[in-house]
């Protein structure tokens, strides 16, 4: 049973969250920094064949009420370089307030967020996966 691989994708760096084989549970799985997409490609293939990665859900960031942004533009050209780079299964799912919902949870943690961006990144890609798999039920 392979797992799904969550995305949140951002200009400097990126955070990752996976499911559980049995695709129930979303856990922050680590946050890699990259320079270009290529790169960062690269490394998400290491991971989709290490992980037994099945499909690929990725945060689509909307403006509060919904429409597209300049960073829903960057991250759907991004979608379009993942469909030609990789041979997986590609959903988008909307992020909004995912960042703002990971960071007040890491604050109830007692986890520091100042210097920490990259577990608020990993954490809202794990919020918006669990929120995937629950709609998928």
């Amino acid at each position: 049973m392979g797992r799904f691989l969550a995305i949140d994708h951002g200009s400097k760096r990126v955070g990752l969250a996976l499911s559980d084989p049995m695709k129930i549970i979303a856990k922050p799985f680590k946050t890699i920094t990259y320079t270009d997409s290529a790169d960062l490609i690269d490394s998400l293939r290491t991971i989709i064949e290490s992980e037994s990665v099945e499909r690929i859900v990725l945060g689509l960031p909307r403006g509060m009420k919904g429409q597209n942004t300049a960073q829903t533009e960057v991250v759907m050209t991004f979608a379009d370089q993942l469909k030609s780079g990789l041979d997986i299964p590609i959903e988008l799912i909307d992020e909004r307030l995912s960042s703002v919902s990971a960071e007040k949870a890491l604050i109830q943690q007692d986890v520091k967020t100042g210097h920490n961006k990259g577990r608020i990144d990993e954490t809202a890609a794990a919020i918006f996966l669990q929120q995937y798999l629950e709609q998928m039920r």
